[in-house]
């Protein structure tokens, strides 16, 4: 038997578990790609999202990064890493920039959602809130756990899905703009939103004011 001191402690408690599910699938060429992970990392270590973080009771929030694509294929490209000032935050966008890209076909949102989900399950913290942000370019189109279920099994278990819609195109093969297909397909959960950019030049700036909302 471990003596108390070496006995399993209780996973640290934050104000927020998010999970950033970005797309990596076929539609997002080389260059494309730079562009939303500079906009991410950028977001993620901007002053007013840092001072957002410090205004929660805790003072602190825990962010993992996954990307989509293929059919049962997301992936975890970030870990689990702590949010709580300037300094992390810079950790955690420099962690963002470094990660290989995962590689993948398309456009599988609901196996994206499912894997989020059993990355907060897994968490290494606690948190009362929790949110999967899901941001792309295209609609869930060949999930193997279609997004709608996969969103409502998250939602049951106390998760919140938010989007943001980049609508490159005025609309999807499904004959709707993007952030109608994301809040008929995608989201769910108390205050559910989607935020649009309206270009990928506009990503970070959409990604920043989506942080900010989703952390205060």
């Amino acid at each position: 038997m471990l003596p108390a001191r070496l006995a399993a402690q209780p996973a640290p408690v934050v104000d927020l578990l998010l999970v950033l599910a970005m797309d990596a699938s076929g539609s997002i060429d080389a260059d494309e790609f730079r562009l939303q992970r500079e906009g991410l990392a950028e977001s993620v270590s901007h002053p007013a999202v840092v001072a957002a973080i410090a205004s929660k009771p805790r003072g602190a929030i825990a962010v993992a990064m996954t990307e989509w694509g293929s059919p049962g294929g997301a992936a975890t490209v970030v870990e689990w890493m702590a949010v709580r000032d300037a300094s992390s935050a810079r950790a955690l966008a420099e962690a963002i920039r470094a990660a290989p890209r995962s590689r993948h076909s398309y456009n599988a949102i609901g196996d994206a959602i499912a894997h989020a989900d059993a990355l907060i399950a897994a968490a290494p913290f606690r948190a009362e809130d929790r949110v999967i942000d899901v941001a792309g370019d295209g609609p869930d189109m060949r999930s193997i756990l279609p997004a709608p279920e996969a969103r409502d099994a998250a939602v049951a278990r106390g998760i919140t899905i938010n989007a943001l819609a980049i609508e490159v195109s005025p609309v999807t093969r499904f004959g709707e703009p993007l952030r109608a297909h994301y809040e008929r397909q995608v989201i769910g959960g108390p205050g559910a939103f989607v935020m649009v950019a309206e270009t990928r030049m506009d990503f970070a700036r959409a990604m920043r004011a989506k942080l900010i909302r989703e952390i205060a």
